[in-house]
Order: C-alpha cells, then structure tokens, then sequence
C-alpha cells in the first residue's frame, strides 16, 4: 500500500484539497495522511469541520504580523520533521500558497516525489500574484506528478520543458467541492432556510453585490482604491454590498475605516464555505482578487469583476464572463456599472459555463496515484 501525504494550510487549499481527500480515502491501494500547517487557523478549521477532515498533523503555525520568510521557514522545519515522521511515497500538495512552496521543498531536500494539485498556472509576473507565482514556479521543479486542471495549464507546463508524461489534465478540484456543496444545499432545505435567517438583513429587492479581497499585492493604496470604489458603486446604484473581511490587519483597517458606516454595505467575518456558496448563489455580480472565486463563480452564471491587472486563471476571461479591472477606482465603478444597468451585457457575461472542469477532478488524480505513483 503506498502511503501518500496531502499537505495544505489555507481555506482555499482546504477547499480544493477536500474532494481529493475524500477520494483517495476510498481507495484500498493508498493509505492517506493528512497534515495541516494552519497557515491560516480559523478559517482553515470551517473547512476541515464542513468535509469532515481530521489532520493526523497539525502544525499549527499561524502567527499574528509573521513576516513570510518567517512563516517559510517555520514551515520548511515543521514539515521537514512530519515528513521525517512518516517516511511517505508521494507528497501532495496544492496551488501556490507558502506551504506549497515549503512542503514541495522539503519533500526535495529528502527526494521524495510531490504531487501538484492545480499545477501550471502561470500569470507572466513574479509580482502580481506575489508571492503566489514564485510559488508555484519552483513547486514546478520539485514536482514528479503535475496534476493540471486545464489545457492551457497543461500547455504552460510543457512550455516550460516539463515531461508530457508526467503531465496528468484532471479538471479543477474545485468544481469538484462546488458541486457537491450546491448538491448539499439543494438537498437539504434546512441548511438553506438557516442561512436565509443568517442573512436576514439583505433586502430581497435590491441586487447583491458580493465581495472579497485580501491580495497581498493590493495592500495599502490598492485596498483603499477598492474600497473608495465599493462606496461609490453602492452610492451611485440601487444595490447592497457584502463584503466578508479578511482578518489581516492590511485588510480589515482600510475596509472598516472607509466602509463601515454605509447602512447598504455589510462587513462580516470570513464565512464558512457553505454559506459563502449560498451568497455566491444569490448575488448578481461578484467583485474579487480570489483565485478560487474566479472559477467557482462562472460555474453559478455569475458575472465577476477580478481586481488585479493579470490572471493565471485566463479561461473565464476568454469566455467572457470574468474581466480583469485592476485596482483603479475609476474602472471598477465603471465596470460594476455597467453591468448593473445593461441587462445585455450582464446577460451576455451571465451565461453558466464551466471552463474549469466537471467535477470528476479528485476521481482522475486518485487513478494517477494509484496506477503510477
């Protein structure tokens, strides 16, 4: 039986990781360890609790204002000893988040072969995302098994020299915990109806508009950009705005400074994945720097507004129903406009597609592992 470690530490990684968890759990070929850093601790432990995950390690590394050569090197020594630990066959990792980068180096320091769930993004700038796309680059290099969920990820690897055969195109995991997340709450009229009273406050009759943020490369001028543009998007239109804060204090200062006394604009705590779904599901248009967002939001018929000036997620832009805006007030406003007085444009953006995969992601990764790893 070949032992394989998942490692993950962020919300987002949790939520794309969960479907391949719960995949390779199934499988009588593989014994599955399940080690968390808690890059980030208390959104982390929503998801964990949602897929019903219980880490055999947890490092529990989150540290208020760590620098991220700090936090990278933490990593680097508390992974190096789990995997001293557990001797495993394979590592496996996710995305582009500083756990990615130390566990995927650890595992070369001891040559073990690492698996790269979401591999060969590639936005063209080490800057933006920073430090993401450092990251994922040089997981690239230590990784023997790219899971890649798109072609044009795939294209991007081999672009780069890497071996086509080492090459796995799976779909995007995230579709996969999506899907079943919908399913969830279709399913079960209670969670929904509890999640209504949750959000009691949002008027039935004026348009959500949804909103995240928490980009490093946006700190300072570009958060207060966004928020400038968030009140005037809520000021200039008939709309209620929800924005779940991130707890970073680069974030949570600006957003409540300029936006906590606009009685159409709702700052709340970061959400657990089940109830962000539900406002996702009822939002007209969404405003984000989220990675995730971008492909999950597409996949709903929602309109998104990226706030960054490149994407390593270029499908949904292609197809039309994602547009980059950057951090200019300006062109926010005028894009969030646009949108929510052009019913053509906004029907033509609307249109549910799924350039990013069909569910079965977490299934093709489990076949790889167990036929090849």
């Amino acid at each position: 039986m070949k032992k394989v470690i998942a490692i993950f530490g962020t919300r987002p990684e949790a939520i794309k990781m969960a479907p391949v968890v719960t995949e390779l759990r199934k499988s009588s070929l593989v014994n599955l360890r399940v080690c968390v850093t808690a890059q980030h601790r208390g959104i982390l432990d929503q998801v964990l609790a949602l897929f019903a995950i219980s880490p055999d390690h947890d490092l529990d590394l989150m540290l208020p204002n760590q620098t991220l050569d700090q936090l990278t090197a933490r990593l680097l020594t508390g992974v190096g000893q789990v995997l001293d630990q557990e001797q495993p066959d394979l590592v496996l990792v996710h995305g582009d988040t500083s756990t990615t980068l130390a566990s995927s180096l650890a595992a070369f320091y001891r040559k073990l072969p690492v698996g790269h769930v979401e591999a060969g993004l590639r936005s063209g700038s080490l800057l933006a995302p920073w430090p993401e796309e450092m990251n994922r680059r040089v997981t690239t290099l230590a990784t023997r098994f790219h899971f890649a969920p798109t072609e044009r990820s795939r294209q991007n690897l081999l672009d780069e020299g890497v071996d086509a055969a080492h090459i796995h195109l799976t779909g995007n995991t995230v579709i996969d915990a999506l899907i079943e997340t919908v399913a969830r709450l279709k399913a079960a009229p209670e969670i929904r109806a509890g999640f209504e009273r949750q959000f009691g406050y949002l008027d039935r009759n004026l348009p959500l508009v949804l909103v995240t943020g928490h980009r490093r490369e946006n700190f300072g001028a570009g958060f207060e950009n966004i928020c400038r543009a968030m009140l005037d998007i809520v000021t200039q239109n008939e709309v209620q705005l929800v924005y779940p804060v991130h707890p970073n204090p680069n974030v949570r200062g600006p957003v409540e400074h300029l936006l906590g006394s606009h009685p159409r604009i709702h700052l709340i705590d970061p959400l657990d994945y089940e109830p962000f779904v539900f406002l996702m599901e009822r939002s007209y248009i969404i405003i984000t720097d989220s990675g995730g967002v971008q492909e999950e939001a597409p996949s709903l018929g929602k309109p998104v507004l990226v706030m960054r000036d490149t994407t390593e997620r270029p499908e949904a832009v292609d197809a039309g129903t994602v547009i980059l805006v950057g951090t200019s007030q300006q062109r926010i406003v005028d894009e969030a406009n646009r949108l929510l007085r052009d019913p053509t444009h906004y029907a033509r953006m609307a249109q549910a597609m799924n350039p990013y995969g069909d569910g079965q992601a977490a299934k093709r990764i489990r076949a790889v592992i167990e036929e090849q790893a």
